[in-house]
């Protein structure tokens, strides 16, 4: 197995462009779609969202290529129906007491057990997956990860509106997805087989029935060998998402190098990195991070820099360095969150707010691509 491969899961919003709501449509996309796209193609547990994942890229322009085509196919499958696709992690006004659960026994499971958690979280995320073929190396990898999470979860902040006001924060989306349990920051583990020991006791006392009701922000996957980064926002753009899966990635070449050279990233605990994943979703790229090395606030504009210097000797490696330039965007400009903002601030519409969502999410993205 080739290390480093990248995996992108998207997941879209679709919107009757007349109202600028969500729509409960994912049945007749997935006819029109499975033809298509088969297995990239998935079914969520709201009726109003649905999944695209790439295949397994060798590098990040493979992930590009396919990003970009798989937009343009759901957009287009959309566009059959009347409708159009967003990418944000929130809607900007829908209420999700008005939105169908899809029928399906995984996600009626989950309504059982989790009863108004599970019919609340009408929110979108950006998974990555990247390779690393060894189990016992991806759980150290994963172990010093955890520290960049709230970094990401800065760059990508992209939800600050939830059923039709302004909360206050940059990624709302954090906060609905905090109800679930098995979420946010893992703690530590000292193997493969201490985490195998862990999933086994919560399977064993019903807990949950298999692995993959594990959510935190990373996870090993319990079927790929991969780390799979969850901590972000649904981005806009399309080139954001490449980046922040380049970076992704890059964070984990890094990590791999260093351990390769006997040198490891020092840890640090649930608590301290959770006080840095607060700041992340309430202020996005404007607020400051905690430097626990230094013990000093760093506003998080700066961090962004300080982390494209930590992996620049690995990118050229993967090549990727042209594919991170849209991090220096988000640095400069804000995330998805800010753009929302300024939209609303200029128009004082939600609705302006949704069709900006459904215009940008196809920016960039090439046209005429009809399938993968």
């Amino acid at each position: 197995m080739k290390e480093f491969t990248i995996g992108i899961e998207e997941e879209f919003q679709i919107i009757d462009p007349e109202t600028g709501n969500l729509r409960s449509s994912v049945s007749e996309i997935l006819e029109s779609g499975r033809p298509v796209l088969g297995d990239q193609l998935k079914q969520e547990m709201f009726q109003a969202m649905v999944e695209v994942g790439t295949s397994i890229c060798e590098d990040i322009q493979e992930a590009r290529q396919e990003v970009s085509c798989l937009r343009r196919t759901i957009a287009d499958l959309a566009a059959e129906q009347g409708l159009k696709i967003a990418a944000s992690g929130t809607h900007p006004f829908a209420h999700w007491m008005d939105l169908d659960i899809t029928e399906h026994d995984r996600y009626i499971d989950l309504e059982q057990n989790l009863q108004e958690i599970a019919r609340s979280i009408a929110v979108y995320g950006l998974h990555v997956h990247v390779g690393i073929s060894d189990r016992d190396n991806a759980i150290e990898i994963m172990n010093e990860a955890r520290y960049f999470l709230p970094h990401m979860l800065a760059l990508s902040a992209n939800s600050p509106f939830w059923e039709g006001r302004d909360t206050g924060l940059k990624s709302y989306r954090t906060v609905i997805w905090g109800r679930m349990p098995r979420s946010g920051i893992p703690d530590t583990f000292t193997s493969w087989d201490e985490y195998q020991r862990f999933v086994n006791i919560l399977i064993k006392t019903n807990s949950m029935d298999e692995p993959k009701k594990i959510w935190w922000d990373i996870r090993p996957h319990p079927h790929f060998h991969t780390l799979e980064f969850r901590v972000c926002d649904m981005p806009t753009l399309a080139g954001h998402t490449v980046a922040l899966a380049a970076l992704f990635q890059a964070i984990v070449a890094k990590l791999a190098r260093l351990r390769s050279q006997n040198l490891g990233f020092r840890l640090y605990s649930r608590a301290l990195i959770n006080e840095n994943r607060w700041r992340a979703m309430r202020y996005g790229m404007d607020g400051s991070l905690v430097d626990f090395g230094t013990v000093e606030e760093v506003p998080m504009r700066a961090l962004a820099g300080e982390l494209l210097a930590f992996v620049d000797d690995v990118v050229d490696d993967l090549g990727s360095r042209e594919a991170l330039q849209p991090i220096l965007d988000i640095v400069e400009n804000g995330t998805g969150a800010d753009h929302q903002l300024r939209v609303f601030e200029r128009t004082g519409n939600l609705k302006a707010v949704t069709d900006y969502l459904t215009e940008a999410t196809l920016n960039g993205v090439v046209e005429g691509a009809s399938q993968v």
